[in-house]
Parts: C-alpha cells; structure tokens; sequence
C-alpha cells in the first residue's frame, strides 16, 4: 500500500506553517508514505505570501514552497505532488488537486473569483474541489454556512485535527451525496506532531502525478486512513 498525505502545509506557503518543506518531506518519508499533496493556504487564506505583490510574483513565490519540497523528494524517492487550499468565505475552505504553476498564472481573476466561477476553472483544467473539514468548528468559522458541497467533488472525511463526531458527520454527508472521500493530516509541523502518520490516503500502486492522483480517487482506488488505520473507500 502505497500511503499518500493529502493535507499539510509548510511555513513557505502558509502563515500558519512551522516547518520547511524539505522538513515535511523527510518527517513523511520517515513515517512510512510514499508521498504528499502540499496544500499550503492560498492567496484569500492564511497565506504566507506578501499580498501588495503583482499576480506573477505572488504566484511564483506560493509555488516556490512546493517545488523547494519536491526538489527533497526527488532526493530520497518520495513523491510530492502540487495543491491548494482556498478560503471561499466564512471560515470555509476546498482543497484543490490536479492543477499547476501554469494554471495559477493563467488565472489571475482567480483572486476575485466567486466559488462557482472557481470550480468551473479547476474543473476545466482537469483538477478536482475537496472540501476540507467540513464541520470544524472554530472561532472563524460561521457555522451558519453551509458547505458548498455542489461545486466540489470530494470531501475530506476525516482530518486528524478534528473530533471524530465532526469527522463522522463528513463521512455521513459523503455517502448520502455520492462524494468520494479523501484524509488528511492537515498538519503544520514536524517535531512533537501527533497527527502524523495518523492520516492520508493509501493505493496498491505508486501514484505518477498530482493528475494522477485525481484519477485515481475518480476510479474509487485505495483505502482512506482514519486514525492510523485504513478504511476502503466507499
């Protein structure tokens, strides 16, 4: 089994970030995966990034983190693979797989967009919408707005920061709509983490690239982990 972590965030790309990505890759490798998805926060987010930047520089800045990460894996064979996580609105926030550096510099009204209007742009790129923890429950997020599970494909249903209540609620909302499910560590640091190694998504092969990823999770492949064990996704 070949266990990937879909969620996880460095200091480069994320403010609330506190390690490297070279560190993220070698503490996962040390665990055991064969990858990562790195999804730092961006630009509307919690971003590491200066925003009084141009749209180029800023998008190349936010990708820096990534192939800082992937330069590390390349060295001890470990796959590391591009994503986002986006702030839509009200403390709520998708991950998104399958895009690049070129799609973010296509896209400059990506910053402005409406979540409708984003989706539609992933989508027609090829990549897919996770919708990140779902049922959270913190100080910056309203609870009184729902998530919008129309324009995503998948949802994250269980994310090693939250309760198993809330995770068990993601896991219900999945099977009544038909989404597939995805794990993630969510996590922001290496040293003293408990939640590493205790999410991810697992497949009998080794995974290509970030496209691949989404094809595979398309075609209902591999097991999602909850709690250092693995599930068979429904």
């Amino acid at each position: 089994m070949y266990l990937y972590e879909t969620h996880v965030h460095s200091l480069n790309g994320s403010a609330c970030g506190q390690c490297t990505p070279k560190e993220l890759v070698k503490a996962y490798k040390q665990a055991g995966y064969a990858g990562l998805i790195l999804t730092d926060h961006f630009i509307k987010g919690n971003t590491s990034v200066p925003r009084d930047l141009d749209w180029e520089t800023r998008m190349n800045m936010y990708y820096d983190a990534y192939m800082d990460a992937k330069e590390e894996g390349d060295k001890l064979d470990f796959d590391v693979f591009f994503g986002i996580e986006h702030h839509y609105g009200k403390g709520k926030e998708v991950l998104i797989y399958g895009i690049d550096l070129d799609f973010l510099l296509e896209h400059p009204e990506l910053n402005t967009a409406r979540i409708e209007e984003y989706a539609d742009l992933v989508h027609e790129y090829g990549g897919i919408l996770v919708h990140a923890h779902p049922h959270r429950i913190r100080d910056y997020i309203d609870p009184n707005f729902a998530p919008r599970y129309d324009v995503c494909d998948g949802i994250e249903v269980y994310n090693a920061s939250d309760a198993d209540e809330v995770n068990e609620l993601a896991v219900q909302d999945a099977i009544k709509l038909n989404k597939f499910m995805t794990s993630g560590g969510d996590v922001h640091r290496v040293i003293d983490e408990p939640k590493l190694g205790r999410a991810g998504v697992g497949f009998e092969r080794r995974l290509k690239s970030g496209k691949d990823f989404v094809s595979a999770l398309k075609n209902g492949e591999g097991q999602i982990m909850f709690h250092g064990e693995m599930r068979k996704i429904q």
